[in-house]
């Protein structure tokens, strides 16, 4: 079974719910825990994982043979991401650092004068603690292309899972609903959506329930910093209610998470209090979606 933990906007507590529920899932079951937030990966420091580096991340670029070229500049034509200037009889001049590998000026070149090459954009890294298996993706600093880190972190973790064998996956995603979080979504079985009582809050989480509902995903909704604003946390649940999605869990907002973060230690381990309120979240996903 793989449970995606999302939300929309940044900073709901995405990372601490995932965290959380994995070692706390990992207490009865063997768990994989994928952090997807690519450009800001944390799930390593939450659990103290010193990460052993598994393998690098590499994006196809262009490579001009000028032997070949006629100038005919058609290679600058197709380049979307305007990572080829072309001046008038003169060679073309290649940008790498805003290539997102499309290809598209290989096909359309006449004389063949482009191959491929490559170049590294992200590394994945792998470890383990508190009996959860982590595996977390990196984009590389100045890179843009992270919704490839993500896809290539999913294809790397199920090789990763035939050896380890782990019978929950869970997918911490990055914030938003663009390429990163929707290569996160797809495949899951069920989606944790994390918000908060604000507004900004509540329109992104719309918008990943819809993304949710695009790809027949079920779906709950958990309301981390409840007793923040009361009132706005009546509309979430009004929401919910008008759109038949469960309400799977409410976290209070305490200054004890802040610190079990300084500390770099889960939460339910510093105050082991807060594990009936994960429980209660597994025990509203799992059964349905599992049996387990």
């Amino acid at each position: 079974m793989t449970i995606a933990i999302t939300g929309g906007k940044g900073g709901t507590g995405k990372s601490t719910v995932a965290v959380s529920l994995a070692v706390e899932l990992a207490k009865n079951k063997k768990i994989m825990l994928i952090d997807a937030d690519v450009e800001c990966p944390n799930d390593h420091l939450l659990l103290s994982v010193k990460r052993k580096k598994y393998c690098n991340v590499y994006m196809p670029i262009p490579k001009w043979d000028f032997s070949k070229c006629t100038k005919c500049g058609k290679c600058a034509q197709v380049c979307k991401q305007n990572a080829i200037v072309f001046v008038k009889e003169k060679y073309p001049a290649f940008v790498k650092d805003i290539c997102i590998g499309c290809k598209a000026c290989i096909v359309v070149c006449p004389t063949k004068a482009i191959s491929e090459t490559k170049k590294q954009i992200g590394t994945i890294y792998i470890g383990k603690n508190y009996g959860v298996n982590l595996v977390t993706g990196e984009l590389k600093l100045g890179e843009l292309a992270s919704g490839e880190i993500v896809s290539e972190l999913r294809k790397h973790s199920e090789e990763i899972n035939k050896k380890l064998k782990n019978e929950i996956t869970l997918i911490d995603s990055a914030a938003g609903i663009g390429c990163p979080v929707i290569a996160s979504l797809i495949g899951a079985d069920y989606i944790a959506a994390v918000t908060e009582p604000t507004p900004s809050a509540l329109h992104d989480l719309k918008r990943v329930l819809y993304l949710a509902d695009y790809f027949k995903i079920k779906r709950g909704i958990v309301i981390n910093k409840f007793d923040l604003e009361k009132s706005f946390c009546s509309k979430i649940e009004k929401f919910a209610k008008n759109n038949k999605i469960p309400i799977i869990g409410k976290i209070p907002y305490r200054k004890d998470f802040v610190a079990s973060t300084i500390k770099m230690k889960p939460v339910i381990e510093t105050n082991p209090e807060y594990r009936k309120i994960f429980q209660g979240i597994i025990k509203s996903v799992i059964p349905v979606e599992a049996g387990i």
